[in-house]
């Protein structure tokens, strides 16, 4: 092992040891945000110089639910719990190295989406070439890793500790799926994807865990298709 992976191995069975790991599951149907961002990413890139991913959108949901529900965004304090104020969204980002990191979206809840996706494309390239700064990748309160980038449907991450909670993202497949009509059921071809959302049993019992990935998945599936940006 280089020195990355001991660090990381050490971290990974450090959080196992402290965390009773809870993981829950929801499918999304994401098909309004598969077509708005395909109808858009042309013009994002050419008016914002960016491209736009499917990462800021699920950080900026997750940052929604977690105003919503701040009991996710807290740390354990030996028998306190403590709530944190920000709201500083880690992102897993694979190396080239095969190694990982997590760098951190500060205040995520206060930058709209172009301000993500700068944000987002910002931190995982130069998370690529070795050039993040320590004080990017400590700091996090709530984690996202997006395992759908490989091809993964479902994913149980580990909890990046001192962290609660965090949530991982499945690939978006189409899929057929029963919609509701007024006249009946009809079966129709849906993008659909998968959240998985592990947590600290200790303080985030199975209501509040459920809820909240049930949360990002509505705001996920209610996407405007004539959203701004």
């Amino acid at each position: 092992m280089d020195r990355m992976r001991k660090l990381i191995a050490d971290h990974m069975v450090m959080s196992k040891h402290v965390s009773p790991h809870v993981t829950s599951f929801v499918e999304a149907d994401v098909t309004n945000l598969v077509l708005w961002r395909e109808k858009v990413k042309a013009a994002f890139e050419k008016r914002e110089g960016e491209k736009i991913t499917f990462t800021p959108i699920f950080l900026m949901a997750v940052a929604q639910a977690i105003k919503e529900m701040p009991m996710i965004n807290v740390q354990v304090d030996g028998q306190t719990i403590v709530k944190k104020k920000d709201i500083n969204i880690g992102m897993a980002a694979a190396l080239p190295s095969g190694n990982l990191i997590v760098p951190v979206v500060r205040n995520a809840d206060r930058l709209n989406l172009v301000g993500l996706a700068k944000a987002v494309n910002d931190l995982a390239n130069r998370a690529r070439q070795g050039k993040l700064n320590p004080d990017e990748i400590s700091g996090g309160t709530y984690t996202v890793t997006n395992v759908g980038t490989f091809g993964n449907v479902l994913g149980t991450p580990i909890i990046n500790q001192p962290q609660v909670a965090i949530m991982a993202t499945g690939a978006i497949r189409k899929k057929p799926a029963v919609i509701e009509t007024p006249t009946g059921d009809v079966i129709a071809i849906r993008h659909m994807m998968f959240l998985s959302h592990s947590y600290d049993h200790r303080v985030v019992d199975g209501a509040l865990g459920g809820k909240f990935v049930r949360r990002v998945a509505d705001i996920l599936e209610n996407w405007p298709l004539d959203a701004e940006y």
